[in-house]
């Protein structure tokens, strides 16, 4: 069980969900409008989820990047 205690080990989990949160979303919504050779990649999108999570912040810029030029 995590504690205010244990600083370290929070921001671990912080990080782990707000980038599991992004990384579900990104998959089921962001990937087909910033790359046309995933459409219909169902069974590949599982093994980036554990990059996702771990580089969040850097899919979030992407995404936001190429998806603005993208319009």
């Amino acid at each position: 069980m995590l504690s205010l205690s244990d600083p370290v080990a929070l921001g671990l989990a912080i990080w782990a969900a707000i980038g599991l949160v992004t990384g579900v979303a990104f998959l089921l919504y962001g990937i087909d409008r910033i790359d046309e050779a995933a459409e219909g990649a169902y069974a590949v999108r599982p093994l980036l989820l554990p990059g996702i999570v771990l580089l969040w912040p850097l899919v979030l810029w992407r995404w936001r990047v190429l998806s603005k030029r993208s319009r």
